[in-house]
């Protein structure tokens, strides 16, 4: 899920709150009308927890006359996960998954040792003006679960656990927040949580996971008396326990993070490794036919970049 060649982010200023570590402005493209912000992976931080790739897609409006077509394309050394807020994907796999995803709903494809799929707006909703927005991340996988065999997981939005006191709502995609942990199996320690706060309302956020951030999408958030607009990431101190509180107008935020990797990461396109001779043999498996096809969408694929 790496289809939006999103600019790479820049670092943003310092503020006061000294549990602040990172402060990251993604960088947008438009990727023919449809806005891409790319927060993960930037010069100064690689990942969060297992998260090695973070880019918010939308919100947008694709017109009758255009669609969401992502052709096959390989994976390995991670997991992929689409989270929707609005729209649909239709997504196959060459496991021989076929499904659509909709708002609240996760898809989680492990492609461990290789993986190749496709994601293409749903048929019945072609021809007609169609409202995107979620978030493409990536978790790199923990040492000694690269080369699994792949997978894939589908979670419906019903069975989350949901977060609802006074001015705060919320569900809990991935991981355990809050008293509750959601049902969805990952191969390291994850958090991911969707949270909407009301204009003034505090929730704490523990240091409970070893790396944490938020990401605003949209409102203003306020930190310890820092105030942080849309589309801004913080990455947050291990170790020190934070209130989050809804600016003036509240705000919608995705929170994330889990275990640190215990060995360095390379990516490299769609690929992520531990060692660069194994992106390598992935990068000649590809472009000598060597991955698996995806059934239902034999007929296109994305070619091996050249550089």
């Amino acid at each position: 899920m790496s289809f939006f060649p999103g600019r790479d982010p820049a670092a943003g200023d310092a503020f006061a709150c000294d549990a602040i570590e990172n402060l990251i402005i993604p960088r947008s493209s438009d990727i023919g009308g449809f806005a891409v912000r790319r927060a993960l992976p930037t010069r100064d931080r690689r990942l969060v927890g297992p998260f090695i790739f973070f880019d918010r897609m939308g919100p947008a409006i694709l017109r009758a006359d255009q669609a969401l077509d992502v052709k096959p394309h390989p994976h390995i050394g991670l997991s992929t996960v689409t989270y929707l807020f609005d729209g649909e994907i239709k997504h196959r796999d060459s496991l021989g998954t076929e499904l659509v995803v909709r708002p609240g709903d996760l898809n989680l494809m492990t492609a461990g040792r290789g993986i190749v799929h496709s994601e293409r707006t749903p048929e019945n909703l072609r021809g007609h003006p169609l409202s995107m927005s979620g978030l493409q991340t990536w978790l790199a996988l923990p040492d000694g679960s690269e080369e699994i065999a792949p997978d894939f997981s589908h979670t419906g939005r019903e069975a989350m656990p949901v977060i609802e006191v006074k001015g705060a709502t919320g569900r809990i995609v991935i991981g355990g927040f809050a008293g509750a942990a959601s049902p969805v199996k990952t191969l390291t320690d994850t958090l991911y949580v969707d949270l909407t706060l009301d204009a003034g309302v505090k929730f704490p956020f523990p240091a409970d996971h070893e790396e944490r951030a938020v990401y605003i999408l949209s409102g203003s958030l306020d930190v310890a008396g820092d105030v942080f607009a849309a589309d801004q990431l913080i990455v947050f101190r291990a170790g020190d326990d934070i209130t989050l509180k809804g600016g003036i107008s509240g705000c919608h935020i995705m929170l994330f993070g889990g275990a640190a990797m215990n060995s360095k990461r390379y990516i490299w396109w769609n690929f992520v490794s531990s060692s660069k001779e194994r992106i390598e043999k992935a990068k000649e498996e590809w472009r000598t036919g060597r991955f698996d096809i995806v059934p239902g969408d034999e007929e296109e694929f994305v070619p091996l970049p050249q550089s």
